[in-house]
């Protein structure tokens, strides 16, 4: 048997032609994102593995209204009918990049042509005019192949970014510890680390060579610096999935340094090295089911995204006790979506993902009984962070989704929703 949820819109994942679609769930409990184009055909793809209860997730966020969303995402920019403003706004500073992965959304390393130093300091100011005191994510390519790039983060914070993110690979700041004290001492605040696991072929598989001990450098560099990091695994199934509670363990080892854990379950835009059949789909629901498998975390724990809409991502924080387990500080609560939240989301995103400056532990604080002070203390220097964000492509794209995105992206003096920017075409085959 099979239920039409509700009604939304996406694109024809060949042409981008805006199209009607409906979520469909099947008899055993899997929704699919179904639609079709008089000139390319029908698709349908994989959004909800069942893990979940898919109503409750969703804590009532509303169906696209009738008649919305039929621009998107071809003319998009943040318009009347953009629900939310901008939480972080991403400037890429380069197309060039040290590596040539399979997975890129930003084609890194296929341009050359970079943005001056002076044109970036314009962009700044754009954002700032147009979105407020953001969080900046400045990213790529590689960021970190500006030799410019610690003069572009002090002028960020004076012209009022309220925080400055990097988003890299980290290599150079591992090869060069002195170029990270730069960044550090013109006002960055965190790194957005890419790291896929804890094995040496994901890295080999994922990005061509075997980063893992560059990787580790890198956070070893950062910490010297009182720089957070977050790690950013793509999540493959096949490749890492079967790695998450390693991961997890392993941020636990090498906290406070690492902040949090950003989980990013692939999405095909980009560079990709082929699309997955409908049904194969590594889902948002699935994610956190192989997290609570395998680090013995509770389903409970995790919490649908405090801005965007419900379906594009989890947040869930955690104590580290003593013996390196998790205690868990969250659970799924109902929670309202509105205009106005992205300022509490960027301070979110801060308070767990930036370092705390140091201080001295109170007495008793590896007692079981914890007052108050150790609390606070142990929140500050001895938690981690879950976190996911789901991003959309052609084949899955839900307009619905798009309309609650608070990750922006400055492209040609427009801010758009990130997975607008980035939406690129399939080749239309046979078994599409």
């Amino acid at each position: 048997m099979r239920e039409t949820i509700r009604s939304t819109r996406s694109v024809c994942p060949v042409c981008l032609q805006n199209l009607p679609a409906a979520l469909i769930r099947e008899s055993d409990g899997r929704i699919f994102l179904e639609k079709s184009c008089p000139e390319h055909g029908s698709f349908r793809t994989l959004v909800w593995q069942g893990k979940l209860d898919f109503e409750g997730w969703l804590l009532g966020a509303a169906p696209l209204p009738e008649g919305q969303g039929l621009r998107c995402p071809r003319d998009c920019g943040l318009c009347a009918e953009h629900e939310i403003g901008s939480c972080c706004t991403l400037l890429e500073v380069t197309p060039r990049c040290d590596l040539r992965c399979r997975f890129c959304f930003a084609r890194g390393g296929e341009r050359e042509k970079e943005p001056s130093l002076d044109e970036l300091k314009s962009a700044v100011d754009d954002i700032v005019r147009q979105c407020g005191p953001v969080l900046l994510q400045l990213s790529g390519g590689e960021p970190t192949l500006r030799d410019d790039l610690p003069e572009l983060v002090r002028y960020a914070r004076e012209a009022g970014c309220s925080y400055v993110q990097l988003n890299t690979n980290g290599l150079r700041l591992a090869r060069e510890p002195d170029y990270a004290a730069r960044l550090a001492g013109a006002g960055l605040d965190i790194v957005f680390l890419q790291f896929d696991g804890t094995r040496r072929d994901i890295y080999e598989t994922l990005r061509g060579a075997p980063l893992l001990e560059q990787k580790k450098k890198t956070i070893e560099v950062c910490a010297a610096q009182r720089l957070g990091v977050t790690l950013v695994p793509t999540v493959v199934r096949g490749v890492n999935d079967d790695d998450l509670g390693e991961l997890i363990g392993l941020a636990v080892s090498l906290a406070p340094a690492v902040r949090g854990i950003h989980f990013q379950p692939v999405s095909y835009f980009g560079r990709y090295p082929a699309m997955p059949d409908g049904d194969e789909r590594y889902t948002l629901d699935a994610l956190m089911a192989d997290i609570s498998a395998q680090a013995g975390i509770p389903l409970t724990s995790f919490m649908p995204s405090r801005c965007d809409h419900p379906l594009c991502g989890f947040h869930a924080n955690y104590l580290i006790e003593p013996d390196g387990g998790l205690r868990p500080l969250s659970s799924i609560t109902h929670s309202s979506h509105s205009r106005g939240c992205e300022k509490d989301n960027r301070e979110y995103v801060a308070r767990h993902w930036r370092r705390t400056p140091d201080e001295e532990p109170p007495a008793g604080l590896l007692s079981d009984e914890m007052d108050f002070d150790s609390f606070l203390y142990r929140l500050r220097h001895n938690s981690l962070t879950l976190s996911a964000m789901a991003f959309q492509d052609a084949m899955n794209l839900n307009i619905e989704r798009l309309h609650r995105c608070s990750l922006h992206v400055y492209d040609a003096g427009k801010i758009k929703p990130f997975c607008a920017k980035y939406i690129s075409p399939i080749e239309k085959t046979d078994e599409s």
